[in-house]
This record gives structure tokens, C-alpha cells and sequence, in this order.
């Protein structure tokens, strides 16, 4: 037997490798912590699973990863369930990750708290950036399931409570994988409407998976950044949310906020009979009242005296502007027969009334001949009288 027969190839030990490794480890259940998280702008993700004393690469391809319904967080245990693959180009071996679950209810708190506090610490939950509710909103914008119960709660409630105001859904998924993203994008698109006065974002109860799409950044940052106020209604009285932090009002439930976001008519209805009934005869009241205040005051001397100034300042105006007539008119007056005057003088100058009187004009080459010097007795001679021309 040849020695070099047991020698392998790099290449070749890799595939025994490879082959051996994801034969045995094809469908494997992996606890550990995350780090290094990385979501390509691919789609897919990277990250290390870790425990105190080793690490395993891991990817979870895009399209796989739809089906989480959290965002991934370094320091968050998490069970995976996956394949051990082989990568032959370096020669590493990493988990092929197919499903991911946070490892217990502790761990999404813990991921809870954390970004909590670090959006508290950018201000998202600041009362100034808080925006108020309208008290008598046209258009009322929800953000939640068409086909959940919640909305037909906000709708029988609305219609029963204050029918003017005109619900406008913009319906998206509010649990499970990909629900986060629909929720904000629902918030913005809503936002590029000029008419809505309000939106409630919300849906009924459920675990806290169930309603992990209102804790995800995505959600509260789209929250914050609307121009609209938000009413942010998820679950029941006990359950708090991040998206309950952000909003400009947090109602207990979906059938709360929109008691928030609207009117009672038959308040409305109630204080304007109450109002017909009790302030009529009472402004009655304050109008006869003021009117004789009004009418003492009027005849009062004091009332008088300002009244009795007007009336000699008006005198006094009048004789002024007379003054001021008779000076004008005088001054016309004056101007007048100057200009009439110098229209006197003008028109003896001119030289038709000079040639009417019987002088004439002579010219020789087209100039005026005005003596006897300049005439020579050779040249054509036109003479202009006033009643026409000779030439000569």
C-alpha cells in the first residue's frame, strides 16, 4: 500500500468533515446567548450564541427570520433550532439557524427593560414632547386589525358615542413575525394625510409574545416621530408597552381610547339643554342689569362732559376749515387772474396775431430776413402774409 494513499486532501478531510458534522447534527436545539447581532442589509442575520465557556457562529437566512416575531438582542438568551453546516472556503463551522424563541418570559422583559431605558434616555417619553387630544376630532385614524375584536369595539363605541367623527383604519397585522413593521408603517402612511385629527394604535389582550410588536423600536420611534397625536391603546388595564411610553396618551384598552378621542353626545345633548334651561332667564338677568348701568352712565355728568368736548372741538374744526376755504379761494382767486395775465402777454407775442395786425414776414434760402442788410435783391424772396404766401 502506497503512503501517500492516506494522505487527504485539504479539500477532500473538509467534505468528511462536512458530511460527518451535518449528518449527526442535522436537527439540533441550542441554548445560549446572543452577540455580535448583525441584520445584513440583505436580510439575513449573523450573530454569535454564546454560554461561559464557548461560541458558535449561527446565520439565519432572510425569509426564515419573517417568522420571529422580536428583533434580536445582544445579551438575550434565545433557544435556536437549526443544523450544524460546514463552511468549506474557511473552514468553519456555524449553526443553520430555522427557529428562534427567547429562552422564557424573562428574557423579553429583560430586552423590555433595556430599551426602555435607553429611549427614555434619548427622550421619546419626555411630557413636553407630548402632543394634546383634540376634544372634537373629524377624522379619528386606527391602526390595528381590520378583522380583530378591538375594532369593532372602537367602532360601535364611536358610532354610539359621537357619530360625526369618521373612523379611518389603516388595517395591518399586530402579532406575530413581521407585525412591527406594518404597525409603523400604518402610523406613516396615516401621517401623509392632511385630515386626521387623531390615531389610536393599539389591539386587544394576549401574552406578552402576543403583544411584543408594540415593544419594538421600529414602532416606538415611528410613534414619536408622528405629526399626529397618538392614543396608544394594547391589551388591558395591566399591560404596559413601550408604545404606551412613547404616545401623547396611553389608554387602558381599545374601547378607552376612543372614549379618549371622542365626545359623549349624550353629554353634549345634556349640557346644551342645561344650558338652554338654567342661562337663559340668567343672561336675561345680566342684560337688563347692564343696561341700566349703561343708562345711568350715559346720563351722568361725567358721561356728559366728555360728549360736550367733541361737540366744541367740532365747532371749533368747522371754523377752521372755513378759514381755510376763504384763504384757498382768495389764493385761487389771486392765481387766477395772474395766469390770465401772462396768457395776455403770451398771446401778443405770437406771430399770428403779429402778421393779423398787417406785418408780414420775409425770407430768402428758408430763413427770416429781419433787415434791410440782409436782404439781397437777386434772390428768390417769399413774403408770408396772414392770409397766405407770394413769392417773389
Amino acid at each position: 500500500m502506497n503512503e501517500i494513499d492516506n494522505i487527504f486532501s485539504v479539500s477532500d478531510l473538509t467534505s468528511q468533515i462536512k458530511a460527518a458534522l451535518e449528518d449527526q447534527f442535522s436537527d439540533i436545539d441550542v441554548i445560549g446567548e446572543i452577540s455580535n447581532f448583525k441584520a445584513h442589509i440583505s436580510g439575513h442575520w449573523y450573530f454569535t450564541l454564546k454560554d461561559a465557556n464557548a461560541q458558535i457562529s449561527c446565520t439565519m437566512w432572510k425569509g426564515v427570520n419573517n417568522y420571529v416575531f422580536f428583533t434580536p438582542q445582544d445579551g438575550m438568551k434565545i433557544i435556536i433550532k437549526g443544523k450544524v453546516t460546514v463552511y468549506p472556503p474557511r473552514g468553519n463551522y456555524q449553526i443553520d439557524v430555522r427557529s428562534m424563541k427567547p429562552a422564557g418570559v424573562g428574557e423579553l422583559q429583560a430586552a423590555f427593560e433595556r430599551l426602555k431605558h435607553k429611549l427614555a434616555a434619548e427622550g421619546l417619553f419626555d411630557e413636553q414632547n407630548k402632543m394634546p387630544i383634540p376634544k372634537f376630532p373629524k377624522k379619528i385614524g386606527i391602526v390595528t386589525a381590520i378583522n380583530g375584536a378591538a375594532f369593532q369595539d372602537m367602532k360601535n363605541i364611536a358610532a354610539r358615542r359621537y357619530p360625526l367623527a369618521e373612523l379611518v383604519i389603516s388595517s395591518c397585522r399586530v402579532q406575530g413575525e413581521g407585525s412591527a413593521g406594518e404597525i409603523a408603517a400604518s402610523i406613516k402612511m396615516l401621517n401623509h394625510q392632511n385630515d386626521i385629527d387623531v390615531i389610536i394604535v393599539g389591539r386587544g389582550g394576549g401574552s406578552l409574545e402576543d403583544l411584543w410588536a408594540f415593544n419594538e423600536e421600529v414602532v416606538a420611534r415611528a410613534i414619536f416621530e408622528s405629526k399626529i397625536p397618538i392614543i396608544s391603546a394594547v391589551g388591558h388595564e395591566i399591560d404596559f408597552t413601550i408604545s404606551d411610553f412613547v404616545a401623547d396618551l396611553r389608554a387602558p384598552t381599545p374601547s378607552a381610547a376612543i372614549e379618549l378621542a371622542t365626545p359623549n353626545r349624550d353629554d353634549l345633548f345634556a349640557f346644551i339643554d342645561e344650558f338652554s334651561y338654567y342661562f337663559t332667564q340668567k343672561i336675561s338677568e345680566i342684560i337688563s342689569d347692564l343696561k341700566e348701568e349703561v343708562s345711568r352712565t350715559t346720563s351722568s355728568y361725567g358721561f356728559r362732559y366728555p360728549g360736550d368736548l367733541i361737540k366744541n372741538e367740532y365747532q371749533f374744526l368747522d371754523n377752521l376749515i372755513f378759514r381755510f376755504q376763504n384763504f384757498f379761494d382768495n389764493k385761487f382767486s389771486i392765481d387766477k387772474n395772474k395766469l390770465a395775465l401772462l396768457e395776455s402777454k403770451i398771446q401778443s407775442f405770437n406771430i399770428q396775431s403779429t402778421l393779423k395786425r398787417g406785418y408780414v414776414i420775409v425770407r430768402q434760402d428758408g430763413k427770416i430776413i429781419p433787415r434791410l442788410r440782409n436782404f439781397e435783391k437777386e434772390k428768390s424772396t417769399e413774403i408770408k402774409f396772414f392770409d397766405g404766401e407770394v413769392k417773389i
